[in-house]
C-alpha cells in the first residue's frame, strides 16, 4: 500500500485492479515499438517488450478534520459491456477497511469525473438495489460534469449503464453537491480544471505547510504521454484540448516541487514532473 505525506495531509492509495498490457484500446499511439523508445518507462511503467502497466485505485485524502476518497473505482457486481470490469468481485472494500477507512469515516466522495472507472463504488448492491457505498459523505460532482452525462443518459435504463447503478441513486438520495471546478473542498485541497478528457474534468491540488500534490485524474492516463503529450485517448472528449491541457500543466509542474500522483499510474504511482528535452519524464521518489 503506497502512502504519501504532503504537510499535514496524508494520501493512501487503495489498489482495485493492476493490469499489463491490453491498453491499446486507451492509447493507440502506444504502440510496443513506439513504448520502448520511452527507456524511462521500464520497469515501473512498462514491461522492456513495450506492455503498459496500469492501475485503478482510489485516493484517501486525510486532510485535518477531513477524509476524502478521490474517484471510487469500478465497483462490483455491476454489469458492463466492456467483460473484464464486468460483474466484478474484488477486495477493494476489505481493503479500503483494512487500511482504516470505514465506509462511515468517509465524508466526501469526490469525482474527477464522472467516468465509469471512477464511480464505480459510488454505491453498493444491497438487497438488489443500488445503495450509497458512503452513506455519512457529501458527493461532489463537477456541475458541467454531471449536466454533461445526464444529458448523455436521458432515457437510457439499459442495464449496463453506470449513470442508472453508480450515479443516480446518489443523487436520488440527497448527498451530491454539484461544483464548480475551481471549487475548494477545504483549506488544503481544491480543484484545479484539467478540460478535455471530458468536458468538465478536474484534477485535485493539494497544498500544505509549503508541500504540494497534484493528483491527475484522466487528464494524463500513463507516464509515457508526458514523453508524448500528443498521445491522446481514444475516450478524450476533445483531444485537442486534452493535449493542451498536458502540455499546460506538465509547464507548470516542470522542476516545482509538487509531487504529481497518477490516477491510473501503476507503483511507485508518484514522482515529480522534469524536462526532457522539449518534452518531459517523471522522476519518481528516490530514482534520478
Amino acid at each position: 500500500m503506497l502512502k504519501w505525506q504532503i504537510g499535514d495531509v496524508t494520501v493512501t492509495r487503495i489498489v482495485e485492479i493492476e493490469t499489463v498490457g491490453g491498453t491499446r484500446f486507451l492509447l493507440p499511439d502506444a504502440t510496443y515499438d513506439e513504448v520502448r523508445e520511452i527507456d524511462w518507462l521500464v520497469p515501473h511503467f512498462a514491461e522492456p517488450g513495450g506492455k503498459l502497466k496500469m492501475s485503478i485505485h482510489a485516493l484517501v485524502v486525510e486532510a485535518p478534520g477531513r477524509r476524502i476518497i478521490v474517484d471510487t473505482c469500478l465497483g462490483n457486481d455491476k454489469p458492463r459491456k466492456m467483460e473484464p470490469w464486468s460483474h466484478l468481485q474484488t477486495n477493494f472494500l476489505k481493503d479500503l477497511e483494512a487500511a482504516g477507512f470505514e465506509r462511515d469515516s468517509i465524508d466526501t466522495v469526490l469525482c474527477t469525473h464522472l467516468h465509469v472507472d471512477h464511480v464505480g463504488w459510488n454505491t453498493m448492491l444491497v438487497d438488489g438495489a443500488w445503495v450509497p457505498t458512503f452513506p455519512k459523505a457529501r458527493y461532489l460532482f463537477g456541475r458541467v460534469e454531471y449536466d454533461h452525462w445526464r444529458a448523455e443518459e436521458a432515457g437510457v435504463e439499459e442495464a449496463t449503464s453506470y449513470f442508472q447503478d453508480s450515479i443516480r441513486p446518489v443523487w436520488e438520495a440527497g448527498l451530491v453537491d454539484l461544483v464548480e471546478t475551481g471549487h475548494r473542498v477545504c483549506d488544503e485541497v481544491s480543484l484545479t480544471p484539467t478540460l478535455g478528457h471530458t468536458p468538465g474534468h478536474v484534477s485535485v491540488r493539494i497544498r500544505s505547510k509549503g508541500e504540494e500534490a497534484f493528483i491527475t485524474g484522466d487528464f494524463t492516463h500513463h507516464p509515457c504521454q508526458l514523453a508524448r503529450p500528443h498521445w491522446a485517448a481514444a475516450v478524450d472528449y476533445d483531444q485537442a484540448a486534452s493535449t493542451e491541457t498536458r502540455r499546460r500543466v506538465y509547464r507548470e509542474l516542470t522542476d516545482s516541487q509538487a509531487l504529481i500522483i497518477g490516477t491510473h499510474f501503476a507503483e511507485p504511482c508518484a514522482g515529480h514532473v522534469v524536462a526532457d528535452g522539449d518534452v518531459w519524464r517523471l522522476q519518481i521518489l528516490g530514482a534520478t
